[in-house]
């Protein structure tokens, strides 16, 4: 065999690359919610918005140490790059009242949250 990968790896980049990708998704679909300064934000939506900021935060830095230990350095800045490259598009196939909406923030962080779960749960699996 040319590569010999194992499943395990495998497993592990794909859930990095998904990873990646729900944070770019939430950092692109928050740039859009920051208030004005001549509006006054109140209520639950600044809440949401910096919330779901920190918890992508935290997911993609639990979920890059534990894939950094599982993958090989370039194989995750190839696909971590990949996955930026591909947020935009993505994004745009998503309907403008979900992204304009807290729905968005909320559905990328969670997602994210759990992809670095998985990730280190892999990670805790591996026993590395």
């Amino acid at each position: 065999m040319l590569f010999d990968v194992s499943m395990e790896a495998l497993i592990a980049l794909a859930l990095f690359m998904a990873l990646v990708l729900a944070c770019a998704l939430q950092g692109l679909a928050a740039s859009g919610h920051f208030p004005r300064a001549d509006q006054p934000a109140s209520g639950v939506a600044p809440l949401i918005l910096f919330g779901t900021i920190a918890l992508v935060a935290l997911s993609l830095a639990a979920g890059s140490v534990a894939a950094l230990r599982l993958l090989p350095w370039y194989a995750a800045v190839i696909s971590g790059g990949l996955s930026v490259l591909l947020a935009p598009p993505v994004l745009q196939a998503f309907p403008d009242r979900f992204v304009d909406g807290r729905g968005s923030l909320l559905a990328f962080a969670a997602t994210g949250a759990v992809l670095a779960l998985s990730l280190v749960c892999l990670l805790a699996r591996a026993g590395h």
